[in-house]
């Protein structure tokens, strides 16, 4: 279907709907050629890219004006795979909204003491494993980097080590590795800390390390300060690790939690992180742990263990190595909630209060930033979106978060950290006198009905589904349960005023 100026301006209220459908066919390329192309000199690709990053506000300002009455080399030109990205339209829905609030909220923050230009890291991971991409990164506005976790011990790496995890056409909805530490020496990774932090002053340098034992923290911990590092962070929770005591070994055990927090103290006198493992159930033991020897923030979540899968077409593992796999590290957008949960009961800990939290696990976009600052982090960490897309999303990053903070009256980001707390309370606690029926809106219904066949099979058998193709709600039999609304392909649910339960 073509959306044309007619239907865009009779139904703008589907911009949000629209907009990602146009723009998810864009490949993201490097150097795009659709910019290259724009005769007027725009840039086509950046504006699709803060569409996709859920910036459409931030798209606003590379979307131009002349783009209607133009012959569109830009569609022209484009590599996409089995069509042109349709840009002239998605400039068009961009256009059709209007002027966006400018983003003039300060995103700076002061974490552990540090200050910070914006609340984005790089994450300990390979995305932060080298000086010229660290360079590159921090150059391209992050504010910070934690630097690829450094230990005597050395692993020699296997190949492949990684895999996504994909549904239906969505390719990458998880990320699973078994990549371990730094394959370089201390000597020569603390030279690169060094020459970072004497290149990029104002930026924020940590070094995450991993000993064997208390001397290994300890020494680890004094190279660290020595290089010039701001921060140190100690890798308790590594999955993955082929050296035994070493990663979430470490993490899942208070005692060792509080034994290497402590060497690492008397090591350093410049603050640590300790970085929490979600293989367990209740991350605030070791939280506490940490925090009673003398941690100055905590760090959380690393990746989960994990096992990939089985191809059964082949009969052997996903992500092999020689037809042989192992217990893997998830992470990405499919690991969000879990991250959420943890930081949430470090957050509401009595012991824990007020600690400092550094927040990862699935952090895409402005909006996943806003949910783990809302949640109480003062610092964010990123991999896995950058390993798919690059550097580059800390542009819409730090543009949506600055244009959601001056919209919502927020002045800055500490004024955000913590809000969404008083807002989760105990399973005990909530409502359960009320219901939320769903509300049919029949212009948009195409008589799939889906909804009837997840309420018959997944649900209260509440829909009925007769020979007009339409929805008819059961009252007495549904409970507002949602199923329907949220499998719904077309939007048609929506859900009512709250109202009262009939005792029945």
């Amino acid at each position: 279907m073509t959306y044309t100026k007619d239907y865009i301006e009779e139904n703008k209220k589907y911009r949000a709907e629209i907009l990602p459908e146009l723009s998810e066919h864009c490949l993201l390329c490097r150097d795009a050629p659709c910019t290259a192309a724009c005769p007027e000199g725009l840039d086509p690709a950046r504006m699709i890219r803060a569409v996709r990053f859920d910036n459409a506000a931030g798209a606003y300002g590379f979307a131009g004006g002349g783009c209607a009455d133009c012959s569109s080399p830009c569609e022209d030109a484009c590599v996409a795979l089995d069509r042109p990205v349709r840009i002239s339209e998605i400039s068009a829905l961009v256009r059709s909204a209007k002027e966006p609030v400018k983003a003039s909220a300060s995103l700076e923050t002061e974490f552990l003491g540090v200050k910070c230009e914006n609340p984005f890291f790089l994450s300990s991971s390979v995305v932060a494993s080298g000086y010229e991409m660290c360079a590159r990164a921090l150059s391209e506005g992050w504010a910070g980097i934690v630097y690829k976790t450094i230990g005597n011990f050395i692993p020699e790496e296997a190949s492949p080590r990684f895999d996504a995890v994909g549904k239906e056409a969505t390719p990458f909805i998880g990320f699973g590795n078994i990549e371990q530490i730094s394959d370089k020496s201390p000597d020569e990774n603390f030279e690169i800390l060094r020459r970072l932090k004497q290149n990029f002053p104002t930026k924020v340098i940590v070094a995450s390390i991993m000993g064997r034992d208390e001397d290994e923290w300890t020494y680890l911990a004094k190279r660290s300060e020595e290089c010039g590092a701001d921060i140190i962070e100690c890798n308790f929770s590594c999955p993955h690790m082929s050296a035994h005591g070493l990663g979430a070994d470490v993490g899942t055990d208070p005692a060792l939690v509080e034994k290497y927090t402590k060497a690492v103290k008397r090591g350093a006198s410049i603050p640590v992180l300790a970085k929490m493992t979600p293989n367990l159930t209740h991350i605030e033991i070791p939280a506490k742990a940490a925090v009673k020897a003398g941690a100055d923030g905590l760090a959380a979540i690393n990746t989960i263990k994990s096992i990939r899968g089985w191809n059964a077409m082949s009969k052997s593992p996903l992500l092999s190595v020689s037809g042989k796999s192992s217990v893997s590290g998830y992470s990405g957008k499919a690991v969000k909630p879990i991250a959420l949960r943890f930081i949430h009961d470090m957050a509401i800990c009595p012991e824990l209060y007020n600690v400092p939290i550094s927040g990862m696990g699935g952090i895409e976009t402005w909006r996943d930033a806003v949910d783990f600052i809302a949640m109480g982090c003062m610092n964010l960490q990123v991999t896995t979106a950058v390993m798919q897309y690059g550097y580059r999303i800390i542009d819409d990053l730090t543009d949506g978060l600055s244009r959601y903070l001056t919209a919502s009256g927020y002045g800055n980001v500490k004024s955000l950290c913590g809000a969404a707390l008083p807002e989760f309370i105990g399973t005990d606690e909530i409502d359960r006198t009320t219901i939320e029926f769903p509300a049919f809106d029949m212009t948009k219904c195409v008589g799939c009905g889906r909804c009837a066949v997840s309420c018959d099979d997944g649900g209260h058998q509440a829909i009925a589904f007769g020979e007009d193709r339409k929805p008819k709600l059961r009252g007495a039999k549904c409970v507002g349960c949602q199923l329907c609304r949220l499998v719904c392909p077309a939007g048609a649910i929506s859900v009512s005023k709250r109202v009262r339960k009939i005792k029945r």
